[in-house]
């Protein structure tokens, strides 16, 4: 058995208490591949394949995206529009997307107490939009391990809107 990263064990365990306190409830269960989470505006599941820091990641940008499904309609269509051929101004709009459900995972994590992950957070965003990047230029899934990279500039918190928790449907996270 491998070693545990127990501060890490620790942030995923203060993401989720965090996430909980505004009605979502969180899981860790079967996800199927190749996907690592799913979200629904209520409720966010974490793939049980996960490596921790993958979980840690997905949870806190999830928790971005359930945000943004609560407080604007057109991003739960998103997906629809942003795919490989999309015109350049819809792959901005997703990079944007992305990048807000990042920043409101960052302000999640300061929430929760954890204000020592704010590179981390960067830099598995930035990577998290290359793999996504190449899929919109590419029509393929990259291996994330290409993708991963560090040093990238600190995303800038960004503030929950206060929003209520409604059910639409679920989304994949790969």
């Amino acid at each position: 058995m491998g070693k545990i990263d127990l501060p890490l064990k620790d942030v995923f365990r203060r993401a989720r208490a965090r996430i909980e306190t505004y009605g979502i409830r969180v899981y860790v269960g079967d996800v199927p591949d190749p996907n690592t989470g799913t979200f629904d505006g209520i409720e966010i599941g974490i793939d049980y394949a996960n490596t921790l820091e993958m979980s840690v990641f997905v949870l806190v940008h999830l928790f971005g995206h359930t945000v943004q499904w609560n407080t604007v309609p057109s991003y739960r269509t998103i997906d629809q529009r942003a795919k490989p051929g999309a015109p350049p101004s819809v792959i901005e709009e997703a990079r944007m997307y992305e990048c807000d459900a990042s920043r409101y995972g960052l302000t999640l994590l300061h929430d929760a107490g954890v204000t020592d992950r704010d590179q981390w957070l960067s830099d598995w965003w930035a990577s998290d939009w290359h793999y996504l990047s190449t899929f919109y230029s590419t029509g393929h899934l990259p291996n994330w391990e290409t993708c991963r990279s560090t040093g990238h500039a600190l995303l800038e918190a960004k503030a929950i809107p206060p929003f209520t928790p409604e059910r639409f449907y679920p989304r994949y996270a790969f």
